[in-house]
């Protein structure tokens, strides 16, 4: 017997329609078993609800981001950052987007981890039920003289920043008081995806994303050009690959320890 026959029988029959309709999967459940309604059936029945109330709470997750992002304009620029840029700090992301993405019923938290390296997740949840995670992982940023937990504190702003750009879709704009207005279009910057790629390589390479993104001068790895990306990739994957060539200390300490050299 399949889960919709078990709805359909004489059992919740009984029950008046406007009754019926406002019981939750569970009390059904419940209801059933007592009126001796097989126990396999009625775990199907709940398998079923559960899955059609998670495609629901998707498909509300899914229409109310689209609802944000046709409201959220580019995100001005007005914080300064490497070689006196522009940037938008994480105040400025959360005064633009919270009011608008609240209205939608969206909400957005993190969860971080440290192990090597720093790993932030941003959370970002509809109050139907659904959520979406999108994570971002770096070393301390011990450039300057910061202290450890400077360093860690850092790397965290910086990753939760960036976690929440990508999990809803961000642009920033540069605040140039009104000029650009008529001007050309900004030149394409890399996908989240390629940030993604950038970060991983970056790690391998043994440097951090704020002394990458000093000698691309610029503020953010996100920050990357479309078309400078394959160079970007190219120039990490050379670090590496020499990295990979040095000869290892301890690898030959041991090797004289064993008589092999």
């Amino acid at each position: 017997m399949n889960a919709q026959a078990v709805v359909e029988r004489d059992e919740t029959a009984r029950l008046p329609a406007v009754e019926a309709a406002n019981l939750t999967p569970m009390q059904m459940a419940y209801h059933l078993i007592q009126n001796g309604a097989d126990l396999g059936s009625v775990k199907e029945m709940l398998a079923m609800s559960r899955e059609l109330a998670a495609e629901q709470a998707r498909q509300k997750f899914d229409a109310a981001m689209s609802a944000a992002r046709a409201e959220i304009t580019p995100i001005v620029r007005t914080a300064n950052g490497h070689n006196n840029k522009k940037y938008a700090d994480f105040a400025a992301i959360a005064k633009a987007v919270d009011p608008i993405i609240s209205k939608h019923g969206l909400s957005y938290r993190f969860r971080t981890k440290q192990d090597e390296r720093i790993h932030v997740t941003c959370v970002l949840a509809h109050e139907a039920g659904h959520a979406e995670e999108t994570t971002l992982a770096g070393p301390a940023d011990n450039t300057g003289n910061k202290n450890a937990i400077q360093a860690i504190g850092s790397t965290l702003t910086y990753l939760q920043r960036y976690t929440l750009v990508q999990a809803l879709g961000l642009a920033a704009a540069a605040d140039d008081d009104g000029k650009a207005a008529g001007g050309a279009e900004p030149a394409a910057t890399i996908t989240p995806d390629q940030v993604k790629e950038l970060l991983a390589l970056i790690a391998k390479a043994g440097t951090t994303p704020e002394k990458f993104c000093q000698i691309g001068k610029i503020d953010a790895v996100a920050d990357v050009l479309a078309s400078k990306f394959d160079a970007a990739k190219g120039m990490l994957l050379e670090r590496i690959g020499k990295m990979a060539t040095k000869p290892d200390p301890k690898a030959q300490f041991d090797a004289m320890e064993r008589g092999d050299a």
